[in-house]
């Protein structure tokens, strides 16, 4: 399973850079890097945070396909 997602797409939305992003869920801006690369998976907790930060739905954020 591949995870894609579409922070920073939305994060443009609001005009917010990863480390504003970053600082309102309470990780690190190298940490945003990677979340909105693929690279790095998120707890259901930072998802969550995420997502409420973005004003969507953890489904719109982080969207999970099959390879």
């Amino acid at each position: 399973m591949i995870l894609r997602t579409r922070i920073k797409e939305l994060r443009a939305r609001y005009n917010l850079t990863q480390a504003e992003l970053a600082e309102t869920v309470g990780v690190s801006r190298q940490t945003m890097l990677y979340l909105e690369k693929g690279t790095y998976n998120p707890s259901l907790i930072l998802a969550h945070k995420v997502a409420k930060a973005l004003h969507a739905d953890i489904d719109d954020v982080f969207i999970l396909r099959d390879v």
